[in-house]
Protein backbone atom coordinates (compact mmCIF):
# COMPACT_ATOMS: atom_id res chain seq x y z
CA UNK A 1 0.00 0.00 0.00
CA UNK A 2 1.42 3.03 -1.31
CA UNK A 3 1.70 6.26 0.89
CA UNK A 4 -0.23 8.98 -0.17
CA UNK A 5 0.80 13.26 -0.57
CA UNK A 6 -0.60 14.83 1.88
CA UNK A 7 -2.17 17.51 -0.83
CA UNK A 8 -3.25 14.80 -3.18
CA UNK A 9 -5.81 14.39 -0.18
CA UNK A 10 -6.25 18.15 0.03
CA UNK A 11 -7.11 18.05 -3.58
CA UNK A 12 -9.35 15.13 -3.39
CA UNK A 13 -11.72 16.02 -0.95
CA UNK A 14 -11.41 20.05 -2.77
CA UNK A 15 -12.58 17.91 -5.40
CA UNK A 16 -15.80 16.79 -3.97
CA UNK A 17 -17.02 20.06 -2.48
CA UNK A 18 -20.40 21.42 -3.72
CA UNK A 19 -20.73 23.25 -6.35
CA UNK A 20 -21.90 26.78 -5.16
CA UNK A 21 -25.83 27.16 -6.75
CA UNK A 22 -27.04 30.90 -7.80
CA UNK A 23 -29.57 32.45 -5.89
CA UNK A 24 -33.08 31.66 -6.25
CA UNK A 25 -33.77 34.76 -8.16
CA UNK A 26 -31.15 33.64 -10.86
CA UNK A 27 -31.92 30.17 -10.49
CA UNK A 28 -34.77 28.42 -12.84
CA UNK A 29 -36.46 32.13 -12.42
CA UNK A 30 -36.26 33.27 -16.18
CA UNK A 31 -37.94 31.10 -18.22
CA UNK A 32 -38.78 31.74 -21.65
CA UNK A 33 -39.25 35.52 -21.06
CA UNK A 34 -38.62 36.64 -24.74
CA UNK A 35 -40.84 34.61 -25.69
CA UNK A 36 -43.55 35.05 -23.12
CA UNK A 37 -42.87 39.28 -23.89
CA UNK A 38 -43.57 38.74 -27.58
CA UNK A 39 -46.72 36.66 -26.86
CA UNK A 40 -48.08 39.59 -24.36
CA UNK A 41 -47.17 42.04 -27.28
CA UNK A 42 -49.05 40.39 -30.00
CA UNK A 43 -51.91 40.51 -26.96
CA UNK A 44 -51.75 43.80 -26.37
CA UNK A 45 -51.94 44.61 -30.09
CA UNK A 46 -54.73 42.39 -30.17
CA UNK A 47 -56.91 44.25 -27.28
CA UNK A 48 -56.16 47.84 -29.12
CA UNK A 49 -57.27 46.64 -32.67
CA UNK A 50 -60.19 45.29 -30.18
CA UNK A 51 -60.80 48.68 -28.87
CA UNK A 52 -60.73 50.30 -32.73
CA UNK A 53 -62.86 47.80 -34.08
CA UNK A 54 -65.23 47.92 -31.55
CA UNK A 55 -65.32 52.17 -31.72
CA UNK A 56 -65.72 51.97 -35.66
CA UNK A 57 -68.43 48.73 -34.71
CA UNK A 58 -70.35 52.25 -32.52
CA UNK A 59 -70.05 54.82 -34.87
CA UNK A 60 -71.35 52.49 -38.22
CA UNK A 61 -74.53 51.52 -35.49
CA UNK A 62 -73.32 48.29 -35.99
CA UNK A 63 -73.38 46.58 -32.43
CA UNK A 64 -76.90 45.44 -32.31
CA UNK A 65 -77.03 43.90 -36.18
CA UNK A 66 -76.12 40.30 -34.24
CA UNK A 67 -79.53 39.68 -31.59
CA UNK A 68 -78.02 36.70 -29.94
CA UNK A 69 -74.83 35.86 -28.16
CA UNK A 70 -73.61 32.45 -29.07
CA UNK A 71 -69.70 32.68 -28.06
CA UNK A 72 -68.78 28.92 -30.03
CA UNK A 73 -71.58 28.50 -32.91
CA UNK A 74 -71.15 32.23 -33.67
CA UNK A 75 -67.77 32.35 -34.89
CA UNK A 76 -69.47 31.16 -38.27
CA UNK A 77 -71.03 34.30 -40.19
CA UNK A 78 -73.87 33.17 -42.87
CA UNK A 79 -73.34 31.05 -45.29
CA UNK A 80 -75.88 30.95 -47.83
CA UNK A 81 -78.45 33.73 -48.64
CA UNK A 82 -81.34 31.65 -46.28
CA UNK A 83 -79.03 31.66 -43.65
CA UNK A 84 -78.65 35.93 -44.28
CA UNK A 85 -82.45 36.26 -44.70
CA UNK A 86 -82.84 34.37 -41.10
CA UNK A 87 -80.29 37.23 -39.61
CA UNK A 88 -81.82 39.77 -41.16
CA UNK A 89 -85.44 38.40 -39.76
CA UNK A 90 -83.78 38.44 -36.06
CA UNK A 91 -82.77 42.01 -36.22
CA UNK A 92 -86.04 43.37 -37.89
CA UNK A 93 -87.76 42.07 -34.55
CA UNK A 94 -85.71 44.74 -32.31
CA UNK A 95 -86.51 48.86 -31.46
CA UNK A 96 -83.55 49.51 -33.44
CA UNK A 97 -84.54 47.96 -36.94
CA UNK A 98 -88.33 49.55 -36.36
CA UNK A 99 -87.18 53.04 -35.14
CA UNK A 100 -84.71 54.12 -37.77
CA UNK A 101 -83.38 51.29 -40.16
CA UNK A 102 -86.82 50.76 -41.67
CA UNK A 103 -85.34 51.52 -45.32
CA UNK A 104 -82.61 49.08 -44.65
CA UNK A 105 -82.67 46.09 -47.32
CA UNK A 106 -80.55 42.86 -47.19
CA UNK A 107 -77.56 44.18 -48.54
CA UNK A 108 -77.41 47.45 -45.94
CA UNK A 109 -77.75 45.00 -43.28
CA UNK A 110 -75.01 42.76 -44.45
CA UNK A 111 -72.50 45.37 -43.81
CA UNK A 112 -73.55 45.96 -40.36
CA UNK A 113 -73.33 42.80 -39.67
CA UNK A 114 -69.91 42.18 -40.81
CA UNK A 115 -68.77 44.85 -38.07
CA UNK A 116 -70.44 43.23 -35.80
CA UNK A 117 -69.33 39.72 -36.48
CA UNK A 118 -65.65 41.18 -36.89
CA UNK A 119 -65.69 42.44 -33.24
CA UNK A 120 -66.64 39.49 -31.91
CA UNK A 121 -64.58 37.12 -34.20
CA UNK A 122 -61.40 39.47 -32.47
CA UNK A 123 -62.55 38.40 -29.51
CA UNK A 124 -62.68 34.65 -30.25
CA UNK A 125 -59.03 34.94 -31.20
CA UNK A 126 -57.50 36.99 -28.70
CA UNK A 127 -59.07 33.91 -26.39
CA UNK A 128 -56.95 31.83 -28.81
CA UNK A 129 -54.43 33.18 -28.80
CA UNK A 130 -53.72 33.61 -25.10
CA UNK A 131 -55.20 30.13 -24.26
CA UNK A 132 -52.44 28.70 -26.98
CA UNK A 133 -49.66 30.82 -24.77
CA UNK A 134 -50.82 30.77 -21.07
CA UNK A 135 -51.37 26.53 -21.47
CA UNK A 136 -48.49 26.29 -23.97
CA UNK A 137 -45.65 27.93 -21.15
CA UNK A 138 -47.73 25.90 -18.43
CA UNK A 139 -47.84 22.52 -19.98
CA UNK A 140 -43.77 22.81 -20.98
CA UNK A 141 -42.67 24.48 -17.63
CA UNK A 142 -41.35 27.78 -19.26
CA UNK A 143 -43.51 30.31 -16.80
CA UNK A 144 -41.27 32.35 -14.28
CA UNK A 145 -41.70 31.94 -10.91
CA UNK A 146 -44.14 33.85 -9.98
CA UNK A 147 -45.76 34.70 -12.78
CA UNK A 148 -48.40 32.07 -13.77
CA UNK A 149 -51.02 34.51 -11.65
CA UNK A 150 -49.93 37.37 -13.47
CA UNK A 151 -50.42 35.57 -17.35
CA UNK A 152 -53.66 34.17 -16.18
CA UNK A 153 -55.04 37.39 -15.27
CA UNK A 154 -55.42 38.79 -18.83
CA UNK A 155 -57.61 35.34 -19.76
CA UNK A 156 -59.73 36.17 -16.93
CA UNK A 157 -60.05 39.32 -17.68
CA UNK A 158 -61.29 38.27 -21.27
CA UNK A 159 -63.83 35.93 -20.27
CA UNK A 160 -65.56 38.36 -18.16
CA UNK A 161 -65.18 41.31 -21.07
CA UNK A 162 -67.17 38.78 -23.67
CA UNK A 163 -69.75 38.61 -20.77
CA UNK A 164 -70.22 42.26 -20.39
CA UNK A 165 -70.12 42.68 -24.10
CA UNK A 166 -73.59 40.70 -24.20
CA UNK A 167 -75.02 42.75 -21.47
CA UNK A 168 -74.72 45.90 -23.04
CA UNK A 169 -75.48 44.57 -26.59
CA UNK A 170 -78.91 42.97 -24.68
CA UNK A 171 -79.48 46.37 -23.62
CA UNK A 172 -80.04 47.60 -26.52
CA UNK A 173 -82.04 44.45 -28.18
CA UNK A 174 -85.38 45.42 -27.62
CA UNK A 175 -88.68 45.27 -28.54
CA UNK A 176 -91.61 47.77 -27.64
CA UNK A 177 -88.88 49.79 -25.02
CA UNK A 178 -87.79 52.55 -27.64
CA UNK A 179 -84.17 51.49 -27.31
CA UNK A 180 -81.98 51.90 -30.58
CA UNK A 181 -78.63 51.65 -29.06
CA UNK A 182 -76.98 49.77 -26.04
CA UNK A 183 -77.20 51.80 -22.58
CA UNK A 184 -74.22 53.90 -22.57
CA UNK A 185 -73.25 53.18 -18.58
CA UNK A 186 -72.79 49.67 -19.95
CA UNK A 187 -70.87 50.95 -22.74
CA UNK A 188 -68.33 52.61 -20.54
CA UNK A 189 -68.06 49.51 -18.10
CA UNK A 190 -67.25 47.33 -21.65
CA UNK A 191 -64.84 50.45 -22.61
CA UNK A 192 -63.34 50.69 -19.48
CA UNK A 193 -62.49 47.18 -18.71
CA UNK A 194 -61.00 46.92 -22.36
CA UNK A 195 -58.73 49.55 -20.88
CA UNK A 196 -58.19 47.58 -17.68
CA UNK A 197 -57.05 44.78 -19.47
CA UNK A 198 -54.76 47.00 -21.62
CA UNK A 199 -52.89 48.23 -18.68
CA UNK A 200 -52.31 44.93 -16.95
CA UNK A 201 -50.79 43.47 -20.12
CA UNK A 202 -48.63 46.79 -21.02
CA UNK A 203 -47.40 46.76 -17.51
CA UNK A 204 -46.27 42.73 -17.38
CA UNK A 205 -44.35 43.57 -20.66
CA UNK A 206 -42.49 46.32 -18.89
CA UNK A 207 -41.92 44.27 -15.66
CA UNK A 208 -40.57 41.10 -17.78
CA UNK A 209 -38.76 43.23 -19.90
CA UNK A 210 -36.45 43.40 -17.02
CA UNK A 211 -35.02 40.37 -14.73
CA UNK A 212 -36.33 40.16 -11.45
CA UNK A 213 -33.11 40.90 -9.72
CA UNK A 214 -32.95 44.09 -11.71
CA UNK A 215 -36.18 45.44 -10.27
CA UNK A 216 -35.88 44.24 -6.65
CA UNK A 217 -32.50 45.96 -7.07
CA UNK A 218 -33.80 49.50 -8.39
CA UNK A 219 -37.09 50.11 -6.81
CA UNK A 220 -34.91 50.75 -4.12
CA UNK A 221 -34.53 54.07 -6.13
CA UNK A 222 -37.99 54.51 -6.36
CA UNK A 223 -39.22 58.50 -6.56
CA UNK A 224 -42.17 57.88 -4.55
CA UNK A 225 -43.83 61.13 -4.93
CA UNK A 226 -43.83 60.95 -8.62
CA UNK A 227 -44.89 57.08 -8.41
CA UNK A 228 -48.00 58.96 -5.99
CA UNK A 229 -48.21 61.69 -8.74
CA UNK A 230 -48.04 59.74 -11.75
CA UNK A 231 -50.56 57.46 -10.48
CA UNK A 232 -53.41 60.16 -9.38
CA UNK A 233 -52.86 60.93 -13.40
CA UNK A 234 -53.63 57.57 -13.83
CA UNK A 235 -56.88 57.18 -12.17
CA UNK A 236 -57.80 60.38 -13.56
CA UNK A 237 -57.24 59.87 -17.19
CA UNK A 238 -59.33 56.39 -17.04
CA UNK A 239 -62.00 58.68 -15.06
CA UNK A 240 -62.30 60.61 -18.37
CA UNK A 241 -61.95 57.68 -20.89
CA UNK A 242 -65.20 56.37 -18.85
CA UNK A 243 -66.76 60.12 -19.25
CA UNK A 244 -65.87 59.76 -23.14
CA UNK A 245 -67.66 56.38 -23.62
CA UNK A 246 -70.52 58.00 -22.03
CA UNK A 247 -70.57 61.25 -24.42
CA UNK A 248 -70.12 58.23 -27.45
CA UNK A 249 -72.88 56.27 -25.79
CA UNK A 250 -75.75 59.12 -26.43
CA UNK A 251 -73.64 60.82 -29.44
CA UNK A 252 -73.11 63.55 -27.26
CA UNK A 253 -70.63 64.80 -29.05
CA UNK A 254 -72.35 66.42 -31.85
CA UNK A 255 -74.98 67.93 -29.86
CA UNK A 256 -73.41 71.05 -29.03
CA UNK A 257 -70.70 71.90 -32.08
CA UNK A 258 -68.68 74.59 -30.44
CA UNK A 259 -66.01 75.54 -28.55
CA UNK A 260 -64.75 76.46 -25.63
CA UNK A 261 -68.36 77.90 -25.05
CA UNK A 262 -71.50 75.74 -25.80
CA UNK A 263 -74.29 76.59 -27.68
CA UNK A 264 -72.82 80.04 -26.72
CA UNK A 265 -72.74 79.40 -23.26
CA UNK A 266 -70.85 78.40 -20.63
CA UNK A 267 -73.10 75.96 -19.52
CA UNK A 268 -75.21 74.22 -21.97
CA UNK A 269 -79.08 75.21 -22.27
CA UNK A 270 -81.42 72.13 -21.10
CA UNK A 271 -78.64 70.24 -20.00
CA UNK A 272 -80.75 69.34 -16.93
CA UNK A 273 -84.41 68.61 -18.42
CA UNK A 274 -84.91 65.00 -17.62
CA UNK A 275 -86.30 63.30 -14.53
CA UNK A 276 -85.59 61.82 -12.54
CA UNK A 277 -82.12 64.34 -11.79
CA UNK A 278 -79.49 61.45 -11.84
CA UNK A 279 -80.95 60.44 -15.75
CA UNK A 280 -79.02 63.66 -17.10
CA UNK A 281 -75.88 62.43 -15.94
CA UNK A 282 -76.10 59.49 -18.16
CA UNK A 283 -78.81 60.26 -21.14
CA UNK A 284 -78.57 64.94 -21.14
CA UNK A 285 -76.33 65.49 -24.23
CA UNK A 286 -75.52 68.52 -23.14
CA UNK A 287 -74.72 67.43 -19.19
CA UNK A 288 -72.30 64.62 -20.55
CA UNK A 289 -70.25 66.76 -22.51
CA UNK A 290 -69.99 69.49 -20.51
CA UNK A 291 -68.64 67.17 -17.74
CA UNK A 292 -66.58 65.67 -19.96
CA UNK A 293 -65.02 68.85 -21.28
CA UNK A 294 -64.39 70.04 -17.68
CA UNK A 295 -62.65 67.33 -16.42
CA UNK A 296 -60.46 67.33 -19.52
CA UNK A 297 -59.47 70.99 -18.83
CA UNK A 298 -59.07 69.31 -15.20
CA UNK A 299 -57.00 66.48 -16.10
CA UNK A 300 -54.69 68.59 -18.93
CA UNK A 301 -53.52 70.94 -15.35
CA UNK A 302 -53.44 67.61 -13.80
CA UNK A 303 -51.01 66.39 -16.59
CA UNK A 304 -48.77 69.66 -16.40
CA UNK A 305 -48.17 69.58 -12.33
CA UNK A 306 -46.76 65.84 -13.05
CA UNK A 307 -44.71 66.68 -16.12
CA UNK A 308 -43.28 69.67 -14.27
CA UNK A 309 -42.55 67.24 -11.55
CA UNK A 310 -41.29 64.85 -13.93
CA UNK A 311 -38.87 66.75 -15.89
CA UNK A 312 -37.07 67.00 -12.60
CA UNK A 313 -36.55 62.83 -12.13
CA UNK A 314 -32.95 62.18 -11.07
CA UNK A 315 -33.32 59.95 -14.11
CA UNK A 316 -33.12 60.86 -17.83
CA UNK A 317 -35.19 58.18 -19.08
CA UNK A 318 -38.16 58.80 -16.73
CA UNK A 319 -37.93 62.27 -17.51
CA UNK A 320 -38.40 61.01 -21.29
CA UNK A 321 -41.22 59.06 -20.06
CA UNK A 322 -42.85 62.07 -18.71
CA UNK A 323 -42.34 64.36 -21.74
CA UNK A 324 -43.75 62.04 -23.54
CA UNK A 325 -47.30 62.05 -21.60
CA UNK A 326 -47.08 65.54 -21.91
CA UNK A 327 -46.78 65.71 -25.67
CA UNK A 328 -49.74 62.74 -26.03
CA UNK A 329 -51.98 64.53 -23.94
CA UNK A 330 -51.59 67.84 -25.31
CA UNK A 331 -52.55 66.14 -29.03
CA UNK A 332 -55.20 64.20 -27.43
CA UNK A 333 -56.72 67.85 -26.22
CA UNK A 334 -56.61 69.29 -30.05
CA UNK A 335 -57.74 65.83 -31.28
CA UNK A 336 -60.98 66.57 -28.85
CA UNK A 337 -61.15 70.29 -29.79
CA UNK A 338 -60.97 69.37 -33.51
CA UNK A 339 -63.93 66.02 -32.68
CA UNK A 340 -66.20 68.32 -31.61
CA UNK A 341 -65.86 71.21 -34.05
CA UNK A 342 -66.41 68.95 -36.94
CA UNK A 343 -69.44 67.37 -35.26
CA UNK A 344 -67.65 63.98 -34.47
CA UNK A 345 -66.83 62.27 -37.71
CA UNK A 346 -65.89 59.17 -37.67
CA UNK A 347 -62.62 59.81 -38.97
CA UNK A 348 -62.07 62.26 -35.54
CA UNK A 349 -63.82 60.29 -33.24
CA UNK A 350 -61.33 56.94 -33.76
CA UNK A 351 -58.19 58.84 -33.46
CA UNK A 352 -59.24 60.19 -30.66
CA UNK A 353 -60.18 56.80 -28.83
CA UNK A 354 -56.94 55.94 -30.43
CA UNK A 355 -54.98 58.56 -28.97
CA UNK A 356 -56.27 57.61 -25.49
CA UNK A 357 -54.66 54.21 -26.14
CA UNK A 358 -51.27 56.71 -26.32
CA UNK A 359 -52.23 58.51 -23.40
CA UNK A 360 -52.96 55.63 -20.80
CA UNK A 361 -49.98 53.34 -21.94
CA UNK A 362 -47.59 56.43 -21.68
CA UNK A 363 -49.01 57.24 -17.99
CA UNK A 364 -48.57 53.68 -17.16
CA UNK A 365 -44.89 53.70 -18.73
CA UNK A 366 -43.97 56.64 -16.91
CA UNK A 367 -45.57 55.53 -13.57
CA UNK A 368 -43.56 52.48 -14.07
CA UNK A 369 -40.31 53.87 -14.06
CA UNK A 370 -41.49 56.29 -11.37
CA UNK A 371 -41.28 52.82 -9.27
CA UNK A 372 -37.91 51.31 -11.46
CA UNK A 373 -35.81 53.71 -12.37
CA UNK A 374 -33.31 52.74 -15.24
CA UNK A 375 -30.26 54.22 -13.65
CA UNK A 376 -27.88 55.81 -16.72
CA UNK A 377 -23.90 56.62 -15.84
CA UNK A 378 -22.74 59.89 -16.85
CA UNK A 379 -21.03 58.36 -20.72
CA UNK A 380 -24.91 57.26 -21.43
CA UNK A 381 -26.39 60.63 -20.85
Amino acid sequence: MSKRNIFEEVEGERSKAPVAQPGLIDRDRSGARGAIRAWLMVLFALVVAMIVVGGLTRLTDSGLSITEWKPVTGAMPPLSEADWQAEFDKYQQIDQWRIENQWMQLEDFKAIYWWEWSHRQLGRVMGLIWALGFFGFLLTRQIPVGWTGRLALPGLLGGLQGGIGWWMVASGVTQGEGMVSVASYRLAIHLGLAFVILGVIAWYVLMISRQDRVLMQVRRTKEAKLFGLSTGLMHFAFLQILLGALVAGIDAGRSYTDWPLMGGQVFPQNALMLEPMWRNFFESPGLVQFIHRVSGYILAIFTVVAWLKGRRSAHPITQNAFHAVFAVMLLQIALGVITVLYGAPWQAAILHQLMAVAVWVSILRARFLSAYPITTSIKDI
